[in-house]
């Protein structure tokens, strides 16, 4: 595939283990948030992709795609992050070409279709492992039961990133199973795939703090060095990610009691992060003014990698009070203990694996029963209310413990040893648990039980499936079948060249028919000339498939789609 280089022959002792690799389902709108928008899962992926290179134990790198562009957006990744082991791309269409390896590393849980593509292989051509990152969408909780409908095998996987986001999958995965068999009885249900419970990682190297970088910033803020900065690094968004309300409430009362005991100096909170749009703005400004005037109130760009660090640096500790269905791991927590910084966050989700005592406060949070929020998902799953309606009323129906949380500011702010405990745990923590060179061989390690698994079922239990036939995407000639007057039959035909008569020949027809505007053609252009110039050559005889067949070296079925578009444009009649 171009883009990458041609792969490179490698010896047995080289392909002892490909059962621990898997090929990268890549599109760059996956693992790019600089050219395509700062986002969790982004984000996550990037960091990933560049965990991956440095740490995986694998002989190659393998990119499964779309085509060309986008197999060389992942071989120039590669080429930055220092990758000098064979790089090899492979057609989605043709992903069977992935061996020796046998896993697919997918960038979501919706890899229904990924399933169905695979089914004309048989069910134990090749794994797929996909991972959590936002579950509260409707496409997200659709695509759970298109898995359970789709052929899916047992050893296919979900990375669930939390234990929170695996018990959503399993309720999701026992709601859509109940559902199976009452509708076509007990008995019908398959195995489910593996939900093995893997965070999410970063590289704890690219935190160590910038102590320069820090004062900097301080000093371009007039942050006092007796003052407490509380940094957050998140996209600001209060329908999206956090209601900032209760944490300006906290703070301004933190605050008060700082002054009572005539110790410390001034709190400041560092907002680090991008704004939306206009409403979320407001919504931040409004509320740190009405709500935390004795605070100091900051703004930084977070599109700014060196500011992100340098706010890291600057900061005492570090705030992500979370309430919203949107987030499911929280991977800025972790970046902070990298950095070294004690934390306080909501007790939710990720944030209850990620956060123990012994480096940061997990304050509690509270949500409203179901039986009371059961018309939002109906209005969600009706197009009444948008994903985002739906999280933001979710919201706003979660609280977090504010005295909880302005305990942990004062505490913090009060006992710098304390600070200094929870931030050296916080770093040794991450590098223990969360650094990719922890999690990649985690991975691999599922992914090579994955392999097991597939290798050790019957090939004839799970039979390929005709291509033809799949009824999520059965060949169009098939489904439309009742549309044409006739199928296109060659055999038995003969096909004569008509007469151009000053009329644009074939090239030019395509140069004016213009495929290629849609970025497709259904054949290439010299095989239509091709195909064109060997039924002319036969003269008023005409040409049979055979003939065509031997007169230009191409499978009959591509001579019958061009024979098709030569009878379209009457550039020849059989």
């Amino acid at each position: 595939m171009a883009g990458l280089p041609h792969p490179v022959a490698l010896d047995a002792a080289q392909m002892t283990n490909p059962d621990r690799n898997a090929a990268i389902w890549f599109a760059p709108d996956g693992y790019d948030p600089k050219a395509k928008g700062i986002n969790g899962r982004r984000v996550a992926g990037e960091s990933f992709l560049r965990g991956f290179f440095r740490n995986a134990d694998v002989a190659e790198f393998v990119c499964l795609s779309h085509g060309q562009s986008d197999a060389g957006v992942f071989a120039e990744f590669a080429r930055r992050e220092g990758v000098t082991k064979p790089l090899r791309g492979v057609k989605l269409e043709g992903q069977g070409a992935i061996a020796p390896l046998g896993t697919v590393s997918f960038p979501s849980p919706n890899y229904a279709a990924e399933c169905w593509r695979r089914a004309p292989l048989g069910g134990t051509a090749l794994s797929i492992c996909g991972i959590t990152h936002t579950t509260a969408t409707k496409a997200v909780m659709q695509g759970m039961v298109d898995l359970r409908m789709s052929p899916q095998m047992p050893w296919d996987a979900v990375i669930c990133t939390s234990a929170a986001v695996k018990d959503s999958m399993d309720v999701q995965m026992a709601l859509t199973d109940a559902f199976i068999q009452h509708r076509f009885g007990k008995g019908a249900v398959p195995p489910r795939p593996m939900f093995p419970v893997i965070p999410l990682g970063v590289t704890v190297a690219d935190f160590t703090p910038d102590p320069a970088a820090g004062r900097a910033l301080r000093d371009q803020l007039g942050i006092e060095a007796d003052d407490t900065v509380a940094a957050l690094i998140a996209r600001l968004t209060p329908h999206e990610k956090f209601d900032p309300l209760p944490l300006f409430i906290a703070m301004q009362q933190a605050q008060r009691v700082l002054r009572a005991t005539g110790l410390g100096g001034r709190l400041h909170l560092v907002l680090c992060g991008i704004f939306r749009d206009d409403y979320g703005r407001r919504v931040f400004d409004q509320g740190a003014r009405a709500l935390m005037p004795d605070v100091g109130y900051h703004i930084l760009d977070g599109a700014d990698a060196a500011l992100r660090r340098a706010t890291l640096s600057s900061a005492d500790m570090f705030l992500f009070p979370i309430d919203n269905l949107q987030e499911t791991f929280g991977l800025a927590p972790i970046e902070a203990m990298a950095a070294g910084l004690p934390v306080i966050v909501s007790d939710w989700d990720g944030l209850k694996d990620t956060v123990t005592p012994e480096v940061g406060f997990r304050i509690p949070t509270e949500m409203v029963k179901p039986d009371s929020v059961t018309y939002l998902a109906q209005r969600h799953l009706g197009g009444t209310d948008s994903y985002v309606q739906y999280i933001s009323q979710m919201s706003a129906l979660t609280s977090i413990d504010v005295p909880k949380m302005t305990e942990a500011l004062v505490a913090l702010s009060l006992n710098p040893d304390l600070r200094a405990r929870m931030g050296a745990a916080g770093r040794a923590r991450a590098e223990a648990v969360y650094d990719w060179s922890r999690i990649v061989p985690r991975m691999q390690d599922l992914w090579a039980e994955q392999s097991a698994m597939r290798r050790a079922a019957r090939p004839e239990a799970y039979p390929r499936m005709n291509a033809a036939l799949l009824p999520v995407g059965p060949s169009p000639s098939f489904l439309f079948r009742s549309y044409p007057t006739a199928m296109m039959a060659a055999e038995g035909r003969r096909f004569v060249a008509v007469p151009l008569d000053g009329r644009p020949d074939v090239a030019e027809t395509l140069a004016i028919r213009d495929y290629e505007g849609i970025k497709r053609i259904f054949e290439t252009r010299d095989r239509i000339c091709a195909v064109a110039a060997a039924v002319a050559a036969t003269g008023a005889g005409g040409a049979t498939l055979a003939d065509l067949v031997q007169a230009t070296g191409l499978q009959a079925r591509a001579i019958e789609k061009v024979l098709v578009w030569l009878l379209k444009y009457d550039f020849i009649r059989g």
